[in-house]
């Protein structure tokens, strides 16, 4: 399946333009669905019916479903008390009832990924259209599978679940209770619907459409979430610059901001990015009509996949070197430290900690630099444990 991440500054119109970019591939025969995370019905608006938790056909070929996170938090508590009980009873804890349940902090956010992931393995559909919150919180979301997977790996080990037998001997030993099997039981489940999440947003034909008001606001904006895509992997395919005004007479009004406008268009056009101006109405766009109006671009059959790779020059500079597209990245924003085999990258409000690839690990850093958009570390074989032939 194809799925298309839609995301922009608060205000910059990014749920219409998904609702006009789902309506057009509907059109053109793609059973597509359009799935949201707004909590207010904004979808509904641009639709011109009201959207909820139960998918709603919105024409032929388009569902619009917009997931209550909600009830489904308070599910999944409920199923992961049930499973727990015997734990939960030892430890004398009180189980929450249904109707006291109120999401935490990301918890909303992880369930609705969990539903794109549903939603992404559907064989009803052909085309998945995700309407992501507004930035920063889009990026947020985004890095959650990844950074939550690891979290898991650090507090509990999968190795660790070879002492299982262990446990009842320990915990006579130490006199207290030692954690029980569904505490490695739930982990791995965790783990494994993290993957599945994580493999959708990073699989090769998944990609962002960022929409953003050409103009200084939209400007810093673009920057910034085109650097925190960038270090997750995620290729922006498309800029969608949104209200773009007619031209206009110099002593309009308006003069000032088309003159803005035409600014930030500029600068865009020479970054790496596929930039679709799409013109302002007049009026917020509402119902099929309206949608059909906006010059939203084609939904291209597949996106051209991120690749990190690495380059031999051995025989040359006698280095291995790791290129990392950081497209925007400015050097004194750029951080880089090895630890173990992993590299934890900095680069400006962003941070992500990535395994080295196999072959790198054998390796010790000999420096980096950042030239033409791309982060390239070098790195220098290790005698003690490269092999002498060199591979």
């Amino acid at each position: 399946m194809r799925t298309i991440l839609i995301t922009g500054p608060g205000g910059s119109g990014r749920t219409t333009v998904a609702a006009a970019t789902a309506q057009r591939a509907a059109g053109e025969g793609v059973r597509t669905l359009l799935l949201s995370a707004d909590r207010t019905d904004s979808l509904g608006t641009a639709l011109g019916f009201a959207t909820g938790p139960a998918p709603r056909e919105a024409a032929v070929n388009l569902t619009a479903w917009r997931p209550d996170a909600v009830a489904r938090f308070r599910e999944d508590l409920t199923g992961f008390q049930n499973r727990a009980a015997s734990a939960l009873d030892l430890l004398g804890a009180a189980r929450l009832d249904e109707e006291e349940v109120t999401p935490l902090p990301g918890a909303e956010e992880l369930s609705f990924l969990r539903a794109v992931r549903d939603a992404a393995l559907s064989e009803r559909y052909d085309l998945l259209v995700v309407d992501l919150p507004p930035l920063p919180q889009a990026l947020a979301l985004l890095a959650l599978p990844e950074e939550l997977r690891r979290y898991l790996r650090r507090l509990l080990p999968p190795e660790r679940q070879a002492a299982r037998a262990l446990r009842p001997v320990l915990g006579r030993l130490a006199g207290v209770p030692m954690p029980s099997e569904w505490l490695y039981e739930t982990a791995a489940r965790w783990d494994l619907e993290l993957a599945a999440v994580e493999a959708v947003l990073t699989d090769r034909h998944t990609a962002v459409r960022l929409v953003a008001e050409p103009g200084p606001a939209g400007a810093d904006a673009v920057r910034t979430a085109g650097l925190g895509l960038a270090l997750r992997g995620l290729r922006t395919e498309a800029l969608i610059a949104n209200r773009t005004l007619p031209e206009t007479d110099p002593e309009s009004l308006l003069a000032g901001l088309l003159a803005q406008q035409r600014k930030a268009l500029a600068d865009w056009q020479e970054q790496p990015y596929d930039v679709h101006p799409v013109p302002h109405l007049g009026h917020d766009p509402r119902g099929a009509d309206d949608l059909a109006a906006l010059a939203v671009p084609d939904v291209n059959p597949s996106p051209t996949p991120v690749e990190w790779p690495v380059t031999d020059r051995r025989g040359e500079d006698g280095v291995l070197v790791w290129h990392i597209p950081l497209p925007g990245a400015i050097r004194d924003e750029l951080d880089l430290i090895r630890r173990g085999d992993e590299l934890v990258i900095t680069v400006g409000p962003f941070r992500r900690i990535v395994p080295l690839p196999s072959a790198l690990r054998r390796c010790t850093v000999a420096g980096a630099g950042l030239r033409e958009g791309e982060l390239r570390v070098r790195f220098v074989p290790d005698p003690g444990l490269w092999p002498a032939t060199g591979r």
